[in-house]
């Protein structure tokens, strides 16, 4: 345990004893978002980010000196462990650089050195080793009382040795990671096609492309990738290896004038080709994927934020419109609490364009249910939608504003099972318009319920590790969810199923209970949900919200467990309090008091509502004549390392590309744009029409 606490220190920026007390807390089947909240003074106030970090390093590290102990057992039962091995496995920092060591006692099995030590040809591959006097007519000599069994002439015995010291070579750990860092460093990955090659196809830009292994783009690496893994391209990096050669001869043959050197030579040459260059590029191109994938994971990690923490559209009952030309604009109302009220179908666009019709069928529902609000998908004739309404607002003298928002995922989550218990008597089309709505209502509330993989807000998500996206975006959504709070009598089950210590049954369980017994009154009600004990109650409790409950704290962040020092503090001047003095005094931590007090000073604060609204919109500017030059608006709905994707209003995104974006250099998009910002101002500068796409700039 101490050699774990030693290197999470060393790896990580926490104090020991705030280590000790996160494992602690973790092993008594705390989670982070709780720990993050609700116990600062034991972690030095780390957040929930911080939490994750730690968390990561903490599995790696466990992992690190688990298969030390497991190497070492190996090693022990297989050869001579030796005091300087020992000391080498305990300080290999990573599992690379332990698995280098570990190499040459694996037991191989298939390989030419295998084959030769089974013959019994280790002392000849010695002999060669040693490169001592001698003439190789000698040596020859010497080789010939190895020919029996399977060896059948002094030429295979002379093989077979080489073939030994070829493996010996390729095994060095030194030299694995010299030529592991010269290929890292100078290596160039080169892109051939392949006979399956689509001229014409998405790879068309990678034909003949080379590009030095450090210098490539993880976004860049993943499209390679994924052209390889459809057999379009092939791939292979390439190093100079006259240098590497020329220091073989330098540093590892003992004797330059023996005759027998050359053929050491021979030997480390083939086991550098044959054997390291390839196994080395093998790690290579692993951890160039591994990079890769950690880079766009952290950027849909990113994004998943910043579009499930887009402010809610509260004290509006809104109109959510899923567009379409010959099948129609499917609308469906829902409710201040996103209860849905009625539905309709409409024809204002081609081909039918019926705005009579349209017209009348809005406006009523418009005055049955005083909507003020419009939500519009942003897929198929979604300009021409917004045009239709753009004229119902200056024609009929209405207020129907109106937002763009991304349909992403409402057809994935309109056939779910999840949809299909919410509304099971609701056709999908118009699921579909409810889901639309739903997400400009409560972003987060609404979009929990579909696949993060289907909100079109990543890059390569089918590319990447999926387990490792997967925890990603369950991370992401976790601690976001327990951020913001949820409020039990309203909350669906996959909203509450993200909550700190339930889950999806619990999350059910709930659902069960609030339908049976009616809305919670109290937090400790909780304790009477089936499958929900003492410690699922402690980790929850903090984050429920009961709107209007029997205890004005429970439509707080104030944890149950400090109820009593909150109601102390009623009636106090807070903003005069002196925060040192009273947690003394109440034997309360000094963080978890400012955090009481915070509470109070803004009871049933969500953090999203600091963040800039959603734009609405009563007119529109017609851009089908779209010009080079030209200036339009729109809003982000995806980042990637290269670029941001801007929805201008027309079928395809724009794409302002990260050299567009500022005139300043910056490295990253997401350092001066986030998910679903609203860009008053952007230039036209390309149109490639054939193919619908549409250059952007900022600057």
């Amino acid at each position: 345990m101490q050699n774990l606490i030693t290197l999470l220190t060393q790896r990580t920026k926490l104090k020991q004893e705030h280590i000790h007390n996160i494992l602690k807390l973790l092993d008594e089947g705390a989670t982070i978002p709780f720990i993050a909240r609700y116990r600062k003074e034991m972690t030095g106030a780390a957040d929930d980010e911080a939490l994750r970090t730690f968390e990561n390093v903490y599995l790696n590290s466990k992992r690190l000196l688990e298969r030390k102990e497991e190497v070492l057992r190996l090693i022990a039962e297989r050869a001579v462990l030796s005091e300087a091995l020992k000391k080498s496995i305990d300080e290999a920092d990573t599992l690379r650089v332990l698995e280098d060591i570990y190499r040459p006692f694996k037991e191989k099995k298939s390989s030419r050195a295998a084959t030769a030590i089974a013959n019994g040809l280790t002392p000849l591959a010695d002999k060669i080793a040693h490169a001592g006097a001698g003439s190789l007519q000698s040596f020859t000599e010497y080789a010939k009382s190895f020919v029996k069994g399977s060896v059948e002439s002094v030429e295979e015995a002379i093989k077979g040795a080489q073939d030994i010291l070829a493996q010996r070579y390729a095994d060095l750990p030194r030299e694995r990671e010299a030529i592991r860092n010269s290929m890292m460093r100078f290596g160039v990955l080169e892109v051939k096609k392949t006979k399956t090659f689509d001229e014409k196809g998405v790879f068309a830009n990678f034909i003949d492309h080379s590009e030095k292994v450090a210098y490539i783009p993880s976004h860049r690496y993943l499209a390679i990738m994924r052209g390889v893994k459809e057999k379009q391209l092939g791939v292979k990096i390439i190093l100079e290896t006259e240098k590497i050669e020329e220091n073989i001869r330098r540093y590892k043959i003992p004797r330059h004038d023996s005759e027998l050197s050359e053929l050491l030579f021979q030997a480390y040459q083939d086991g550098l080709k044959r054997l390291l260059l390839p196994s080395i590029e093998r790690e290579v191109q692993s951890e160039l994927k591994e990079k890769a994938d950690l880079a766009a994971i952290a950027v849909f990690g990113k994004n998943l934020n910043q579009l499930l923490m887009t402010p809610p559209v509260t004290r509006k009952v809104l109109l959510g419109v899923d567009p379409a030309f010959v099948s129609g604009c499917k609308l469906a109302v829902i409710d201040e609490n996103g209860k849905y009220l009625e539905s309709a179908l409409i024809y204002p666009t081609e081909p039918k364009n019926d705005y009579n019709t349209s017209k009348t069928k809005v406006l009523a529902l418009a005055d049955k249910y005083n909507i003020t609000g419009v939500a519009i998908g942003n897929g198929t004739a979604s300009r021409e939608t917004q045009e239709f309404f753009a004229r119902l607002n200056k024609e009929e003298g209405v207020k129907l504003s109106y937002t763009v928002v991304s349909e992403a995922g409402a057809s994935v989550y309109s056939a779910s099972k999840i949809a299909s218990q919410e509304y099971p008597n609701l056709d999908v089309t118009i699921r579909g318009a409810i889901s639309i709505a739903a997400r400009l209502r409560d972003p987060m509330a609404a979009l929990v319920k579909i696949d993060p993989k289907s909100l079109g807000i990543g890059q390569y998500q089918h590319d990447v590790d999926q387990k490792l996206l997967e925890k990603k975006l369950t991370d992401v959504t976790v601690d976001l969810v327990n951020r913001v709070g949820v409020d039990i009598n309203s909350a669906s089950a996959s909203l509450l199923s993200y909550v700190a210590g339930l889950g999806a049954k619990t999350a059910q369980n709930i659902i069960a209970y609030r339908e049976e017994k009616g809305a919670f009154k109290t937090k400790s009600e909780l304790l009477k949900v089936k499958g929900l004990g003492a410690k699922a109650y402690e980790q929850a409790a903090g984050f429920i919200r009961i709107k209007e409950g029997k205890n004005i704290f429970d439509n707080s962040g104030i944890h149950p467990e400090s109820y009593e020092i909150a109601q102390k503090l009623v009636g106090e001047d807070l903003g005069k309090i002196d925060v040192n003095e009273k947690a003394s005094a109440w034997h309360v931590g000094i963080e978890t008091l400012r955090d009481i007090i915070k509470e109070l000073l803004k009871p049933g604060f969500d953090p999203r509502e600091e963040l800039p609204a959603i734009p609405f919109k009563e007119g529109i500017t017609d851009i089908k004549m779209l010009k080079e030059g030209s200036f339009v608006s729109g809003v982000v709905r995806n980042i990637a390392d290269f670029g941001a994707f801007v929805d201008i209003g027309l079928k395809n995104d724009g794409m302002i590309h990260i050299s567009k974006m500022s005139p300043k250099r910056i490295s990253h998009p997401l350092e001066i744009l986030s998910l679903n910002q609203y860009l008053p101002q952007i230039e036209v500068i390309s149109i490639d029409r054939e193919k619908g796409k549409i250059g952007l700039s900022l600057i």
